[in-house]
């Protein structure tokens, strides 16, 4: 399996005061905006990226970073087979990713994610 991309997530209560923080404090752009979540990127860089929460659409919990991999089935059973505890099942998303939340030995609830 290939770790392909990370990305810390951020909960907030507040989106718009967030983003605004971000983007001038830091020259952050917004590259995804789902009103739930928005992720930033460095416009010269765009694979350094900061996404920012309110909530998650279809999990019971904001995590605390989300990992995107070439194989989210195999992570998938990876970590049931660890005795990890699924957070969010294994789940095709509308807005088109493969994903589950995992928690990892500290209590930090991982994204795991592949784009479909």
């Amino acid at each position: 399996m290939t770790i392909k991309r990370v990305v810390a997530d951020l909960e907030t209560k507040s989106l718009e005061q967030a983003r605004t923080f971000y983007e001038r404090v830091l020259g952050f752009e917004v590259v995804m905006d789902h009103g739930w979540i928005v992720t930033l990127a460095d416009p010269d860089r765009p694979e350094v990226q900061l996404s920012l929460m309110t909530h998650d659409e279809t999990a019971p919990v904001v995590p605390a970073v989300s990992i995107q991999v070439d194989d989210v089935d195999a992570a998938y059973e990876e970590a049931k087979a660890s005795g990890a505890e699924i957070v969010h099942e294994l789940t095709d998303e509308p807005w088109g990713v493969r994903r589950f939340f995992v928690r990892d030995p500290g209590g930090h609830v991982v994204n795991v994610l592949a784009h479909r």
